[in-house]
Order: C-alpha cells, then structure tokens, then sequence
C-alpha cells in the first residue's frame, strides 16, 4: 500500500464532493489531472506573459528601456524567472520524492499566490522598482518550478501506465501553450494597466491553493533521503552562471557588438562549465544524489531529455523571432500603431497555440495505443517542415501563409510534448518521478534561457553585416547629416533588434530632437512614421533570420533523430522496463 492510500481513503468516502475525493475515488485522477494542469498553466503563463507587456511595465515604472544602461534591467526581467525556474526544478523535484510530492507542490501554488501579490503593490520608480519586480520574480519562479517540478510526477502517481499519454498530454501542452497564452493575456492587460499583468494571477492562485490542499494526496512511494547538499549547490551555482553568462553575452562590450570576449562572460562559461562538471563528479559518487546520473543509462529517458532540450531551444527562437518579425517590421508596415503592436502580435501567434492545443491531447491519447516513439518524432519532423516554410516567406508576407505555418509549427510541437513526456516518466523507477520531472523541466527551460542567448546573438551576427549601411545610407536619403548618420550605424545592432523586439520606432529616439528639428518636416515625418523604420531593417533582419531558421531546422532534426533511440534492448529473460505498461505501477 503506498503512502497516501493508507490515509487518504476516508476522504473518498466520507465527502460527497468529488473534488475532495481520497486518492482510491475513481475520480481522484482527473482532480489530481485538473489542479495541476492549472498549476502548470499559471507557472508558463507567467514566464511569457511579462514578454509582451515590458513597455507597458517600464513605462508604468517610469524607466526607459532603451538607454544603455537600462538593458540589464530588461533582460532580468525578462529572464530572471526562466532562469530560476531551469535551475531548481530538479532540486524540487528531488525534494518531493523525499518529503511528498503534493506537500512541495502546494507550497509551490501558496508562494506564488503570495509573490502575486508582492508584485502588483510595487511601491517604487526607475531602476529600485524594477529591481523590485526583479526580485519578487525571482520568489515567484520558485513557487513556479515547485508547480512544474511536481506535477508531471502527481499525474504519473494517480494514472494507469495505460491512460498516462493522455493525462501527461493534457499537462504538458498546457504547460507549453501556456507560454503562448501569456503573449496574448499579456497584449491585453497591458491595454488595461500595467499591475493587471501580475493582478490577474490572484484570483486564480488563491483558487488553486484552497483546492490543492483540500484535494490532492500523495499517492507515489516516498523514500527518506538525505539532502544532497554539495550536489544541489554545484549544480545551482553552475548552472546560474552558464546561463546568465550567456544571457550578458548578447549585450555590447568594449566597442563589439555582443559581449562574448567580455572577462566576466567567459568567466561565467568556464566557471559553469567546470561547476557541472564538478558536479557529475559529486553526484557519482554521493550515495543519495539529487540528480542520479543513472537514469541516463536508460536511452529512453536520456533520448527523451535531449529532444526535449533540443526542441524547447528551437521552439523559443521561433517565439522571440516571430515576436520581432511582427512588433518590429509586420505590423507597422500594415498600419498598426507602435504602442499597440505587443497586443496584436499576440493575437496573430494565436495559430500557434491552436495547433498546440489541437495535437497534445489527441497525440497523447493515441500513443497510449499505437505507441509514443513514432508521434514524437514525427511531431518534430513537423516542426522542422514548418520552419523550412518560414523561410520561404518574404519579410512582408500574406498573414494566411505566416498563420498556416506557425499553427503546422504548434501542431508539431503539440504531436512531440506529450508523448515525449510519457516515454521519459514512465523509463524511472517510481520513487524517482519527482526527480525526473525535474530533470525535464530542466531541459525544457534551459532550453529556452539558451534560445534567447543563441538566436539573438545569431540575429545580431547577421545584422551586424548588413544593418549598418542599410541604417547609414536610409538616414542620410532622408537629409540627416552624414556625421550623425554613421554614428547612429555605428551604433551596436542589439539596440535595434530590442527595439523591434519592445514594438518600438528607434529612429525618434536615437536622432533626438535636434537633429530633427533640423530636417525639412516631410523629412522628420517620415523617419518617425510607422514605415520607414520596419522597411529600413526588414532586408538585414530577413538575412539573420535565414540563419536563425535553418539552425531551428538542424535542431528539430537532431532532437527528431534522438526521439528514435527508444527501445531498451533487454537480455532474454529481464522482466519489464520499470514504468511501462505491463509494469502498472511503475516500480521496477
């Protein structure tokens, strides 16, 4: 008998309601399925949804993101969760398998209610009140990797091996599209004010506090363990400054346009770097480690871990490139002011979410009968087509075209989550779901803080060639004088890239006005229209997205090859793999 149905079945019969049913209730699954597939929800949302809604929250803060010195606030704000969230799920996870799954994960939902609230009632201005955004982020994201650690594990405890594909399905591409859905949650709210972004969440967290503790059990086998406390801080000190090394490498240093000879990036990556390495060596020989490098003897789970990271890193170019190519070139050339493009590219991503939503489900519930291994690699194999479709498009493109593609690119993305999710959870032994669900958040936001640091700094190298001239010849056409025409294109492209990125004109900002008072009034009017800026860039960003576009489809193609290296080849007579169906519970 496992831990929670010793105790946990007098809920089942004593209390009508189904939503307080004990673990042995024939509907416990879908309330356990049900809760944490809003916890999953409410934690992805909020990695996207301050994406969209950074001018309305710089502007509400009083704090102009454009100025140098005000670039590391942005990329902290946009980053500080996902990177907090890449570094602890496993830790939490590992924790739940030792002090109970539903125990973690209902802290999770409490702190990020809390954290909710911390943020919308931001008493400050400039640079203190984002470093106080900055901050309560950074206490939210744990109570969001306590939400994303556990609840793939709670859905593993509570289902049949036959029915986990789709429960796992449901979970995971609402996790997934759920970073969509906060493209377009914060596009609106934004609209209303900038507090709403973080207001919303109350509500919803407070709900699915309450019902988390009334209704969720632990059902899964613990195990008492110690903390592996020298594996847990190696692995969070190196892993923190890999990616926040990364993450400072897109900004300019010392007259270049990115930061990778800067001392304390390269600090950062061969410190991280040695850190890890460290510690595989710690987590090798600790009896109890949090992160058991075992597991990756099984290619089942070490294939599925590589897809994953593999496709979260091309699935979150493909969102920052697509958020650019809309804000900063689409949008304005089809008339759309600036101050509205971050709601109306929410709105045209919506396709991709569709196509998320339309597949995880169904390809979840399929793989539980005709077998997972083939529905997640095609499902990449479908990512990459859509990508090569991309390519194709000219800058300026037919919205029915960009809409078809980018719902073919969520219906890959939907046909490869949830089976891929079932393979890696159901490969471990059931006292060690926790920690591989962490694992796999790992992969799946490191991946995306590793997108951000990759594809920028690819867009970057390919503006970097073609932007200057283009900037340079475009300002002085319009009678700016040469001087400052060449020292505004001498300036470092990521300025303009983040422009297009926040749906901001640059070109007002940059001339400032007496440089503009100068010029002819056709003149300024036009430099500071909505088409002189995205037809100025759309040639150079068009030659940085080709690069950016074909690594996606070496990536998708990669991670689609890893999904194929499934099968486990046993000795005659080895019994079942631990997990699988034939197993029913999952121990080994």
């Amino acid at each position: 008998m496992t831990v929670g149905a010793a105790h946990g079945g007098r809920t089942g019969r004593t209390g009508p309601s189904r939503w307080t049913a004990g673990p042995d209730h024939p509907h416990y699954k879908w309330v356990a399925l049900s809760n944490t597939t809003l916890g999953t929800l409410i934690a992805t949302v909020n990695a996207s949804i301050v994406l969209i809604s950074l001018p309305a929250i710089f502007n509400g803060i009083g704090l102009d993101p454009l100025k140098p010195g005000n670039v590391s606030y942005l990329l902290w704000m946009l980053m500080g969760y996902m990177l907090i969230t890449a570094v602890l799920v496993v830790t939490l996870g590992r924790l739940g398998d030792i002090r109970g799954r539903v125990r973690i994960y209902n802290a999770g939902f409490l702190i990020f209610t809390l954290t909710s609230v911390a943020l919308a009632l931001d008493p400050l201005h400039g640079g203190a009140g984002a470093l106080w955004l900055i901050g309560w982020r950074v206490v939210q994201a744990v109570g969001g990797s306590m939400l994303m650690a556990n609840s793939a594990a709670i859905i593993t405890d509570a289902f049949p091996a036959e029915r986990r594909g789709m429960a796992l399905g449901v979970n995971v591409v609402a996790g997934i599209a759920g970073s969509f859905i906060g493209l377009v949650l914060g596009g609106l709210l934004a609209q209303v004010a900038w507090r709403s972004i973080f207001w919303v969440n109350v509500p919803i967290g407070l709900l699915g506090t309450v019902w988390a503790y009334r209704s969720l059990h632990d059902t899964g086998v613990r195990r008492p363990a110690r903390i592996d406390w020298w594996g847990n801080a190696t692995f969070a000190v190196g892993l923190t400054a890999l990616l926040a090394a990364i993450t400072y490498g897109i900004q300019p240093y010392g007259g270049h346009t990115m930061g990778w000879t800067n001392p304390w990036v390269l600090a950062g990556l061969g410190g991280g770097v040695a850190l890890l390495a460290v510690f595989c060596l710690v987590e090798s020989r600790v009896a109890e480690p949090m992160f058991p490098l075992r597991l990756f003897r099984d290619p089942v789970f070490a294939g599925g871990n590589a897809a994953t990271l593999l496709g979260s890193i091309a699935r979150g170019g493909l969102q920052f490139m697509l958020i650019i190519w809309l804000q900063g070139i689409w949008l304005p050339l089809h008339g759309y002011d600036y101050a509205d493009t971050p709601l109306w590219a929410g709105i045209y991503l919506t396709p991709l979410t569709f196509g998320f939503l339309a597949a995880g489900p169904i390809s979840g519930y399929l793989s539980d009968r005709a077998g997972a291994r083939l529905f997640a690699s095609g499902g990449l194999l479908v990512m990459a087509a859509s990508f090569g479709g991309l390519l194709l498009l000219p800058t300026d493109f037919s919205y029915l075209w960009f809409a078809l593609l980018v719902f073919v690119n969520g219906l890959g993305g939907g046909l490869f989550a949830a089976p891929n999710t079932s393979l890696i959870m159901s490969s471990v032994p059931a006292e060690a779901r926790g920690a591989a669900s962490g694992m796999r958040a790992t992969f799946q936001n490191a991946g995306m803080v590793l997108s951000i640091g990759v594809f920028f700094s690819l867009m970057v190298a390919g503006l970097s060639g073609s932007l200057p001239h283009t900037l340079s010849a475009g300002l002085t056409a319009q009678g700016v004088p040469a001087g400052d025409a060449h020292a505004i294109a001498a300036l470092p492209p990521v300025g303009t890239l983040f422009a297009a990125f926040l749906g901001y004109n640059p070109v007002q900002h940059l001339l400032g006005p007496h440089v503009l008072g100068q010029l002819p009034a056709a003149n300024a009017q036009t430099l500071t229209g909505r088409q002189f800026f995205p037809q100025l860039i759309s040639g150079p960003f068009h030659d940085g997205l080709l690069v950016v576009f074909w690594l996606a489809i070496a990536m998708a193609l990669v991670a689609a090859a890893a999904s194929l290296m499934r099968e486990r080849r046993k000795p005659a007579g080895t019994g079942p793999r631990a997990g699988a169906p034939s197993a029913g519970t999952g121990a080994p």
